[in-house]
């Protein structure tokens, strides 16, 4: 078990922070300090241009501000943020923000257009895991300079290689790979053209209302209030604390040792829900819990296969039994929280309905199949709910728990018959999974891109060209719209019964105020926490 000397030694490690400030912080209990006990192992960089992790991305959005951001109650909005405003040229390829005047970077320079131009191409240049999310609109490391301009300090003009909705560049903007950084530091930084990239792996240089104190891996995190900032708060920083048990978060969180837990299991969750000294901040997020059928399969390439199977399980029992604090039935490809969510759940469980439609699949006496998942709870417990919803219809599943990079492996190879696994959306906009469930132009086996329906040899030419011409429609309203009329078809013409979405829970100390979540991990923001 973790004990506050134990913790609190262990925050004293680290050079940055002494024990004797920490010691009197904790004992003192002060309002400037705020403690949140989180899983922090899964970080490689905090450089917001290559960080492509969760957790690594909650702390980037911290740190660093974007041209727009998505707004946290309306999705279908998109909020300026460094940018005071857009507009897009007639050509629908030439796009022009206006950057706010008077806003500063850490270290009191003043952030300008040229900043917003190098940072982009900076990404674009860099090319690293989030790069694609840009990379789409034409940009490379040869046109970058040419396409991504500063016309003048408070001006931006980005080129695009073909006509381009707005609201899909503007999302992809939001997303950390379109995070602004001060040039002048970074590029002073630089070592053998890395563009800065090892400097700001492990320090900041942005306009956000935090900066990077200091980050030992798999130890601890402190951000410290940017003094340029526009923090408005009592905080003057905030210490995330790698604790990996969930059981030691729940206890440090009740004795006040911390003011947050973030990790804390659908079990303690349910017993905090009614605790008055507890504050639960819940938010759905972009993570999809799905069973895939592999349509080079005999038995599965049937689309009334895919029915039955759709209607055969029992996702409100799964729900309520299995997962109750910590996913909500969904059955659409595109997450509840993103602009153009369909949140209908049109399938429920209705045994002869699923297996008149197996009859008619001319499996009136069912079949074998064998179905991959995680061994990791909570997802063998769903694997034998599902295993026992589809025995009801004459399924007789064989369940194959392995880690989950076996998994995944498996079903790159397209080797799985069913396969029960997960799906997190990458940006912040509809085309982030309409782009992988739908669109599969090349279903051979050595195909250059290979998205998530290719795994299950799936192609379907009208979800294709829907797909498209959502991601392209100009008018906004309109693009919801046919995302909208994209999710009815693909739910009832694919061969992926999409059953839950996942949550994200912050279980705050009752002092604790204005912990907001997003949908996407970059969203998770303490720019308004208070602690009284």
């Amino acid at each position: 078990m973790l004990s506050r000397r134990h913790f609190l030694a262990g925050a004293a490690a680290f050079p940055a922070l002494s024990y004797l400030s920490l010691g009197t912080a904790f004992a003192a209990n002060p309002k400037t300090v705020l403690v949140v006990a989180q899983q922090l192992d899964n970080m490689t960089s905090l450089d917001p241009h290559e960080s492509f992790e969760a957790i690594g991305s909650e702390i980037c959005g911290n740190m660093y501000h974007k041209l727009v951001m998505p707004n946290y109650e309306d999705a279908n909005k998109v909020e300026p943020q460094i940018a005071e405003s857009w507009s897009a040229g007639e050509d629908g390829k030439t796009f022009t923000f206006k950057i706010r005047t008077g806003l500063k970077f850490s270290s009191g320079g003043a952030l300008s257009a040229e900043d917003c131009a190098w940072s982009l191409q900076r990404s674009v240049s860099m090319n690293k895991g989030p790069a694609f999310i840009i990379t789409q609109f034409g940009w490379n490391a040869e046109n970058a300079a040419e396409m991504i301009k500063a016309t003048d300090a408070e001006t931006l003009v980005l080129t695009t290689a073909a006509p381009t909705s707005i609201a899909f560049l503007l999302y992809c903007l939001s997303a950390n790979v379109g995070s602004i950084v001060e040039k002048a530091v970074v590029e002073a930084k630089a070592v053998d053209g890395d563009w800065g990239n090892a400097f700001l792996q492990k320090n900041s240089a942005g306009s956000g209302e935090f900066m990077l104190q200091v980050w030992r891996p798999s130890d601890t995190v402190s951000l410290q209030v940017n003094p340029n900032g526009t923090y408005k708060g009592d905080l003057q920083r905030i210490i995330l604390r790698h604790i990996v048990d969930p059981s030691a978060q729940l206890l440090m969180l009740q004795k006040g040792d911390v003011d947050i837990a973030r990790n804390l299991t659908s079990e303690q969750l349910k017993t905090l829900k009614d605790d008055a000294s507890i504050v639960l901040v819940r938010k759905a997020i972009a993570s999809l819990n799905l069973i895939s059928l592999n349509v080079s399969n005999e038995k599965l390439k049937h689309p009334k296969v895919w029915e039955a199977v759709k209607w055969a399980l029992d996702y409100e029992g799964i729900q309520k039994n299995i997962l109750p604090m910590t996913h909500e039935v969904h059955q659409s490809i595109v997450p509840n929280g993103l602009p153009g969510a369909d949140n209908a759940t049109p399938f429920q469980k209705d045994a002869a309905k699923a297996k008149a439609l197996l009859a008619e699949a001319g499996f009136p006496n069912g079949f074998e199949i064998k179905m991959d998942h995680y061994s990791a709870q909570p997802h063998p417990a769903i694997a034998q709910a599902v295993q026992a919803n589809l025995a009801e219809i004459g399924i007789k599943v064989t369940l194959l728990a392995a880690e989950n990079r076996q998994v995944l492996t498996k079903m790159r190879a397209r080797e799985h018959e069913m396969a029960l696994s997960a799906w997190g959306t990458d940006y912040f906009d509809p085309n982030s999974n309409a782009e992988v469930f739908c669109i599969n132009t090349d279903n051979s086996d050595d195909a250059a891109t290979k998205p998530f329906a290719w795994r299950s040899h799936f192609q379907d030419e009208k979800a294709a060209e829907m797909a498209v011409s959502a991601r392209d429609e100009a008018d906004p309203a309109k693009r919801v719209e046919k995302y909208l009329e994209l999710q009815q078809y693909f739910m009832n013409n694919s061969p992926f019964a999409i059953m839950m979405q996942g949550s994200n829970t912050a279980a705050c100390r009752p002092n604790v105020t204005g912990v907001l979540l997003g949908t996407l991990s970059d969203s998770n923001s303490y720019a308004g926490t208070t602690k009284a």
